[in-house]
């Protein structure tokens, strides 16, 4: 593919962008300096950059805050060119839809936005099918693309606010899922060995919101995840709401359709669309507990409950409905009063 160079613009986002030129291929300077604005590689129409740019629109919460420079990013093979832009030694930012980002102040580096989201079935064994998902699609778009080709897995993280290069990264869950269950691989862009890299499933490290992109946030840009799914539904009901929720609006029998849509009903009585009213959508971390202290905390009337942490020594515990569920291991457990 020929490369081409772009000249920074200056102005918001809607008045100043990159104007692409022809210029020969370039891998970088060779001194170990950056490149300024007027001298960074690129591939043709792999990105725009534009220079103090608001981030207001890029934040649901919609807080005014100014990028020293922006990257709408097209094509991830154009990363490491950008890094090599004169903004970047000032740190560089991520941002997908901005659900959780809470700007205190300007941003003196390169944002990178990520705008290629191609998606394809790679494999169809017939009982499952890979699907590889760029990191800049919208998550809920690929939720529905999914149910749209009869594949189950992804459900019941319906409407999840962000992109799919950020659900490896915590680990999203909700309703009983968390992506890890379905995530097959991730491929990023490694900024200690500078090179485009695929991590398997085990290889993500992934625990409950967690996993080694999270826990490395300046090593690693998503740029893809593949994804295993079932071809034969597979409800997963068992969590506080949603077979209720079926059972209330008679959808008959549960598909992966119909529990998407009851999932999204939930979140929207919950939770107010942040493109009306600016929020940060649902977020919060179950407090994670010793085996002593889970017994500490056994009360008379508490139901106890488990979701699967991955850890063979300490417990989840939340709060929910005025009563205390706990997970250990798999199995789910406890009573009602």
């Amino acid at each position: 593919m020929p490369a081409s160079g772009g000249k920074l613009a200056r102005g918001p986002p809607d008045a100043g962008r990159c104007e692409n030129v022809r210029s020969q291929r370039h891998h970088g300077p060779t001194d170990g300096s950056t490149f300024g604005p007027d001298e960074i590689p690129a591939l043709p129409e792999a990105y725009t950059l534009i220079e103090s740019a608001s981030l207001a629109p890029l934040n649901t919460l919609r807080v005014a805050a100014t990028a020293r420079c922006l990257a709408e990013l097209r094509d991830a093979e154009a990363i490491p060119h950008l890094l090599e832009h004169d903004a970047a030694r000032h740190g560089v930012l991520v941002l997908g839809e901005g659900s959780n980002v809470l700007f205190t102040a300007d941003f003196p580096g390169l944002v990178l936005r990520p705008a290629f989201e191609a998606v394809s079935v790679l494999e169809d064994s017939g009982a499952t099918a890979l699907v590889r998902a760029e990191a800049g699609m919208n998550w809920d778009s690929l939720v529905d693309w999914t149910l749209a080709r009869g594949l189950s897995g992804l459900e019941n993280l319906a409407l999840i606010p962000g992109l799919v290069g950020a659900a490896p990264i915590q680990n999203i869950g909700a309703y009983g899922v968390e992506v890890a269950d379905c995530v097959a691989t991730v491929e990023a862009w490694d900024l200690v060995r500078r090179r485009l890299v695929r991590l398997s499933r085990e290889d993500c490290g992934f625990g409950y919101r967690d996993s080694v992109f999270r826990r490395s946030p300046q090593r690693w840009i998503v740029t893809a995840v593949e994804f295993r799914l079932a071809q034969e539904p597979k409800a997963r009901l068992d969590y506080a709401g949603v077979r209720e929720e079926l059972e209330a609006t008679g959808s008959g029998e549960p598909t992966p359709r119909r529990v998407a849509e009851a999932v999204r009903r939930l979140r929207r009585r919950k939770l107010p669309d942040p493109a009306v009213i600016g929020n940060a959508g649902s977020f919060f971390k179950n407090p994670i507990v010793t085996r002593d202290e889970h017994r500490a905390l056994a009360r008379p009337n508490v139901v106890l409950a488990e979701l699967s942490m991955g850890m063979s020594h300490d417990l989840e515990v939340a709060i929910h409905e005025g009563a205390t569920l706990v997970r250990v291991g798999t199995a789910i457990f406890g009573a009602r009063p």
